[in-house]
């Protein structure tokens, strides 16, 4: 294994620390396309690492990428999609059903510990270690090398709804928070930066509907048929310039840094599958999530797989 040095020392020092999660997040279990009892069964052969991915398309391609990368690389791998919500695959995770899946840091720190201050990409990857490690020390899970790669949730308006009232920030969204309705997954219910955290941090408490498409068409049609006027969308969602959707500043930072990168557990992914996945993320770029997302969730609806391979060998990661 490459030694790594500072600030990479602090990320790979994160390998081998994680928290006991799954008896909390068993609580809160929920997705839209996963088993309802949060259990993942896996067709792949004895020996092959599994990716799993969320129940969204970016998370879907990611897969596809650390999949492929890993298979050109002589590490058999297949891939398990679609498993769920972050509280589902953290269990698939957790009882072996998966072996490693795209993460994205700000939203593991806030899992891992719900009262984490941190905001700055540095800042949450100097905090994970100590919160991942402090839920249980007999964790297998770790997380690798971060990519440079990027998507935060943001709350986005149409440009119409924008200019009728004024809005630039989140924090524009109080005067008149009675006539806001929010489209967002189930699990914003729930989670630290959701409801809760728009209400402490902005004095707005939205309505909600739930809408369990991680930001896609149904989210997006919501918000322009005005059965919603904000939704969460994802920064690196092409809709968001397609339609001429405005994001909404986040001066509060309720919405903490989401850098890409992969949760392993490691009694199963090896030094080898490391180094190839930690080769993966030194070249995924934020421009490149966004460029897969419009091939894949664009008009040109290409397979997640088709549309990894092409960048795998664009970037001379397919063997």
């Amino acid at each position: 294994m490459t030694h790594l040095s500072r600030p990479r020392a602090v990320r790979r020092a994160m390998m081998g620390l994680a928290g006991g999660l799954t008896a909390a997040l068993a609580l809160t279990a929920c997705g839209a396309n996963s088993d309802p009892q949060g259990e993942t069964e896996s067709d792949a052969p004895a020996g092959s690492l599994v990716v799993g991915s969320a129940d969204f398309p970016e998370s879907q391609i990611i897969a596809e990428i650390y999949a492929g990368a890993l298979n050109a690389g002589g590490v058999d791998t297949t891939v398990t999609p679609n498993i769920g919500s972050r509280e589902i695959y953290y269990q698939a995770l957790e009882d072996g059903s998966i072996d490693l899946i795209p993460e994205y840091s700000g939203n593991l720190l806030l899992l891992a510990d719900p009262e984490a201050t941190a905001e700055s990409a540095e800042e949450i990857l100097d905090a994970l270690p100590d919160a991942l490690a402090s839920n249980s020390p007999d964790s297998n899970l770790g997380v690798l090398e971060p990519s440079e790669a990027e998507d935060k949730d943001a709350l986005v308006v149409t440009a119409a709804t924008a200019e009728e009232y004024g809005l630039e920030s989140i924090g524009d969204l109080a005067p008149n928070c009675e006539e806001f309705t929010l489209g967002a997954p189930t699990t914003f219910q729930e989670r630290a930066y959701g409801l809760a955290g728009i209400e402490e941090k902005y004095g707005c408490a939205l309505g909600f509907e739930a809408i369990n498409d991680g930001g896609g068409p149904l989210t997006l049609q919501a918000l322009l048929d005005d059965t919603v006027q904000v939704a969460e969308i994802f920064t690196t969602t092409p809709s968001l310039e397609d339609n001429d959707l405005v994001v909404l500043e986040d001066p509060e930072n309720n919405f903490i840094a989401q850098q890409v990168l992969p949760l392993v557990n490691l009694d199963t992914v090896g030094d080898e599958a490391q180094e190839i996945l930690n080769e993966v993320s030194a070249e995924l770029t934020t421009e490149d999530l966004l460029s897969l997302n419009r091939e894949v969730s664009g008009d040109e609806k290409r397979d997640p797989a088709e549309a990894a391979a092409d960048w795998l060998s664009e970037h001379d990661l397919d063997g």
